[in-house]
């Protein structure tokens, strides 16, 4: 009898070993970790090269942010924008990330008075 129940034991702890396996190897493929994108990145920008907002930076509304994306799209021109932001590296209020039209991109710095402060591009 004794044997038996071993032999269940062992066949379950196997079954469910890979079972767990399983589970881990497609979480990892399909990519089912916790992620989250800003409300304004579209889907192209899932790509950034500025990588995530940061905890110390918070994602502009209303007025500010039509003024600052208004701000960006006059120095930069057309293109996309993924991220608008205050920025908390000290280079101005906010900060717009953006990629131009020909795909290179760029970080608009806007100051509290909706000026161009600087663009860098990569």
């Amino acid at each position: 009898m004794t044997n038996k129940v071993t032999k269940v034991v062992m066949t379950a702890a196997v079954a469910l070993g890979i079972a767990a396996g399983s589970y881990g190897i497609a979480s990892a493929a399909g990519g089912s970790g916790s992620t989250t994108t800003p409300s304004q990145a579209p889907a192209a920008a899932q790509q950034q090269p500025w990588g995530h907002g940061r905890s110390d930076e918070t994602l502009l509304t209303g007025d500010t942010l039509a003024k600052v994306k208004a701000a960006a799209a006059a120095a930069v021109g057309d293109g996309t924008i993924a991220r608008v932001e205050t920025d908390a590296d000290g280079h101005a209020a906010y900060e717009v990330h953006f990629t131009k039209s020909d795909g290179t991109p760029a970080t608009v710095y806007v100051d509290k008075n909706f000026d161009v402060v600087s663009v860098e591009t990569r």
